[in-house]
C-alpha cells in the first residue's frame, strides 16, 4: 500500500471527476487506502444526499480493493504531537484532517488530496494533488 485517499478525492471520484478517476486508476496497482475518518465523512454525505441509496451503491463499488485503515494508539500519538506543534505555530487545522494526516504518517503513505493548504502545514507529510 502506497497511497491514502483523502475524502475530497473520494467525493470527486463518486461525482465523476475524470482527472481524479484516471489518477486513482493509475495508482491502484501500487495500493490504495482510506482512513476510517474519510469513511465516516463520506457516509455523512451519502445519508444526506439527494438519493442516499444510489450514493451508497456508488460508494460500495468504489471500496473493493481499497484498504480501510483504523485509528490506533500510534496514530493518536502522532495526532497529539502534530496538533500541539500546529497549535504552537498558530496553524491549527481541523481534527478530522489531522487524524487523516496522522494515519498517513503512521503508515508512511502519500496523501492524495486537493486540500493542500491545510495538509502542507504538517511536516514530513507527502502530498499529491491535481
Amino acid at each position: 500500500m502506497k497511497y491514502l485517499i483523502d475524502t475530497d478525492w473520494i467525493i470527486d471520484h463518486l461525482n465523476g471527476v475524470i482527472r481524479v478517476r484516471e489518477r486513482l486508476e493509475e495508482l491502484a496497482t501500487e495500493g490504495l487506502a482510506i482512513s476510517i475518518v474519510s469513511l465516516a465523512e463520506v457516509y455523512e454525505g451519502i445519508f444526506y444526499s439527494r438519493d442516499p441509496e444510489k450514493s451508497e451503491i456508488a460508494f460500495d463499488t468504489f471500496l473493493p480493493g481499497v484498504a480501510i485503515l483504523d485509528i490506533n494508539e500510534y496514530t493518536c500519538k502522532i495526532f497529539g504531537k502534530e496538533r500541539g506543534k500546529l497549535r504552537k505555530q498558530r496553524k491549527i487545522i481541523g481534527d478530522l484532517d489531522l487524524l487523516i494526516a496522522s494515519t498517513c504518517l503512521y503508515y508512511d503513505l502519500i496523501l492524495l488530496t486537493n486540500n493542500v493548504s491545510h495538509f502542507e502545514r504538517i511536516e514530513n507529510l507527502r502530498i499529491i494533488s491535481l
